[in-house]
């Protein structure tokens, strides 16, 4: 029953239907009740549908992520840079999986709904003492985001986390250097700012929410994987020589 389940969840049709409804209520939060600034759209509308890996920083657990697959069905209706009418939802693009802590996806009915539409659940900390310990490259989690690029375009947080400026995780360093997939940064802002940590709750409304796409990074794939993880941190903009005091201060949005 649990193989016949996950089959289903796999299918095209089954994640277009939660990419709809997840869609339909996210939609006004989005583009209605704060402002959506995307840039950047020409840079992936003509990438091939697998072996892509989106690399971005992380403000929120979910609303991340929903724009994000917003401006990928959008795009695949040809739209530039703006979502427009949602009627993208009806013909979603689906071949999209975003890397999530398993710890996160299994906290509330929303997030287990939303783990259907395409979750690659990693462990990322435990619990030592009472505290939460980051943990470090795990081999099963590569092969899980490794299995998914193989067909799909790929979303992961480096950082792992939502805290700005965090050190980034050596694993997507490493699929880099070992799986050579596309790699497209990408340079979010404001969602911290709209929504509560969740991404599930407004905290102030008509906030500019931006999201940019830069160009695909080039590799040589020699380098090391400290030398590309601190390419893929510059390029996300969380490196220190992008540190500034404001919390989520996102240089690209200021001087794009």
């Amino acid at each position: 029953m649990k193989r016949w389940l996950k089959s289903l969840q796999q299918t095209r049709l089954f994640k277009s239907v939660v990419y709809f409804i997840i869609g339909v209520f996210s939609y006004p939060g989005v583009a209605i009740i704060n402002k959506l600034k995307i840039s950047g759209t020409e840079n992936i509308k003509d990438l091939p549908r697998k072996n892509v890996l989106f690399v971005s920083n992380h403000q929120t657990y979910f609303a991340d992520v929903i724009t994000l697959i917003h401006i990928f069905c959008a795009v695949k209706w040809r739209r530039q840079n703006k979502l427009g009418i949602p009627f993208y939802l009806l013909n979603p693009f689906t071949r999209v999986y975003f890397v999530a802590a398993a710890e996160t996806m299994k906290s509330t009915w929303i997030s287990r709904f939303f783990r259907w539409g395409g979750a690659i659940t990693v462990k990322r900390t435990w619990k030592k003492d009472g505290n939460e310990v980051r943990r470090g490259l795990d081999p099963g989690d590569t092969r899980k985001i490794s299995k998914a690029l193989e067909n799909n375009w790929v979303i992961t947080f480096p950082q792992g986390t939502t805290k700005p400026f965090a050190p980034g995780r050596k694993g997507t360093a490493f699929i880099i250097k070992h799986h050579k997939p596309i790699v497209v940064p990408v340079v979010i802002n404001g969602f911290w700012l709209a929504f509560d940590k969740r991404g599930l709750k407004f905290k102030k409304k008509g906030t500019l929410l931006s999201v940019h796409f830069k160009e695909p990074m080039q590799f040589t794939y020699e380098e090391s994987i400290d030398e590309i993880l601190e390419r893929v941190m510059d390029a996300i903009e969380q490196s220190k020589k992008f540190m500034l005091p404001g919390k989520h201060y996102a240089p690209s949005e200021i001087n794009p």
